[in-house]
């Protein structure tokens, strides 16, 4: 996912993807330690998601 994809979206739906990407997280979380992950790169992957998701979140909160 791309920051200016992220920027582009609403607080509203900021909100509905974080929690999307923190579910997609537990369940990557869980695929790994039963070792029924295939690639677990995508772990960091949404973590970092996560990451840009919420930084942009801030940034909206701040400018208001």
């Amino acid at each position: 996912m791309k920051a200016n994809e992220i920027r582009s979206m609403s607080v509203a739906e900021l909100e509905t993807k974080l929690v999307e990407l923190k579910k997609d997280l537990f369940m990557l979380r869980m695929q790994h330690a039963t070792n029924h992950l295939d690639n677990p790169v995508k772990i960091s992957a949404v973590r970092r998601d996560i990451a840009r998701v919420k930084t942009v979140i801030r940034e909206k909160a701040l400018e208001q």
